[in-house]
Formats: C-alpha cells, sequence, structure tokens
C-alpha cells in the first residue's frame, strides 16, 4: 500500500511550479508612465564663449588629420581604409542628408560614439528618460558643396566637412527612445537635453578631444575631431 503513495509527493511539485509560472504569466504589465525625476542639470554658463572654436582653428587640425577633399560619394565608397560609414544605432540617430555623405574618418567616427554614450549616461545620472542625438551634417563631397552653396551663399567653400573630422549635432531636436516592453515614457524637453548635450560635449572639449562651435543659425553644435584615430 506504501507504493501507491509514492507518486503523490512528485505530483503535487510539478503542479506547485505550473501554478507558480502560470501566476506569473499572468502578472499585470506595469503601464504606468515612466516619470523624469531630473537632478544636476547644469549646462554651461554660455554656449557662445564655452563653444567658440571658430573654423580656421578646426580648419587647421581637419586639414591636417582628415582625408583630401573629394568630388563624389562614388569616391567616399572606395576609400574604406580612410574613411567609416555610419548609420544610425542606439547612441545616435542619422538626419536625413541632403547636402553630405555618411563617412567619416576614424577618430571622428569614435568621438561620435563616445558623444552618443556619455549622452545617454549621463541623462541617466540625471533622472532623466534616453534620448538620441541626432547628426544633421557629415562628409561634404565636391558635389554637396555646390549644391548648398546655390542654396545659401554664405556656406564656406573651405569647409571642415570636406575632411571627414566633421559633424554637426542638432542642439534643438533630439529623439526619443521608447521604452522595450511598450511602457510610457514621459517626454524630457528639447531645452533640457540641449543643457545635458553642452555638458557632455564641454567635457570632451576641455579633455582635448574635440573642437566644438556653436551654431545659431544652424542650430547645432559643428563639431571637429582632434584626433585621427
Amino acid at each position: 500500500m506504501k507504493n501507491l503513495h509514492r507518486p503523490i509527493m512528485p505530483l503535487l511539485l510539478v503542479t506547485a511550479l505550473v501554478s507558480a509560472f502560470a501566476f506569473a504569466g499572468c502578472k499585470k504589465k506595469d503601464d504606468s508612465m515612466k516619470m523624469n525625476n531630473p537632478r544636476n542639470i547644469r549646462g554651461v554658463s554660455n554656449f557662445g564663449r564655452t563653444f567658440g572654436d571658430l573654423n580656421q582653428k578646426q580648419l587647421n587640425v581637419a586639414q591636417a588629420i582628415g582625408i583630401r577633399p573629394i568630388a563624389s560619394r562614388r569616391e567616399a565608397e572606395k576609400m574604406t581604409k580612410s574613411l567609416r560609414q555610419i548609420e544610425s544605432n542606439r547612441l545616435y540617430a542619422i538626419d536625413s542628408l541632403t547636402h553630405s555623405i555618411p563617412y567619416l574618418i576614424p577618430g571622428a567616427a569614435s568621438l561620435l560614439d563616445t558623444i552618443g554614450q556619455n549622452f545617454l549616461d549621463s541623462l541617466d545620472s540625471k533622472g532623466l528618460n534616453p534620448n538620441r542625438i541626432i547628426v544633421t551634417s557629415v562628409l561634404r563631397t565636391g558635389n554637396d558643396v555646390k549644391r548648398l552653396r546655390r542654396r545659401n551663399t554664405n556656406a564656406s567653400a573651405n569647409s571642415t566637412h570636406a575632411y571627414g573630422t566633421t559633424f554637426d549635432v542638432s542642439w534643438k531636436r533630439f529623439e526619443k527612445i521608447e521604452d522595450p516592453d511598450g511602457r510610457p515614457m514621459q517626454d524630457v524637453g528639447a531645452d533640457t537635453l540641449k543643457l545635458v548635450l553642452a555638458e557632455v560635449l564641454r567635457d570632451l572639449r576641455q579633455a582635448g578631444k574635440c573642437y566644438v562651435k556653436y551654431e545659431i543659425r544652424q542650430a547645432c553644435f559643428h563639431i571637429t575631431t582632434r584626433h585621427k584615430d
């Protein structure tokens, strides 16, 4: 008679495990909005003074470490040792580029990765929901410059963008990163995001990683790497 009762305990254990998993699967999804909890957001005292690296200063380093200016995208595609193609990823978004192509020298591509990562880390440490920076201009070929100057006569014929060392990052627009589980996220204002980005760029500039010019008309930070690789 004792043998008849032996399977009961394993059966009870299996039943308990199935019930536990079923309960876990039925657990209510968190649909509450993830709010911001802002703290320690200081920005910089003056954008123009903090980021005042003029074109000639940036041009000097661009000409020293960058590629020679090229005429077309086809040339860029062949320069696999000198240029890296960049595309939207978890760290940054590439805007619809109308007068440039998404190529940078390795040092500039690495700098862009660092800016994107540091920005996300800073948002997290400051209690803000995640956003990606948006890259608005990258490498300009000779053809790009010609088309740009037809639209904007003030556009420089000898821009640092021609050397693959330089990219522009918007301070007016950012891309919200949605929660992977679908939880609603409170928006972060562009003005607040601009302050956090300014802190990131200031620190990198002070560390000798880049030159930065604050562009009001184009609503961007014009950034040139100081390192080739």
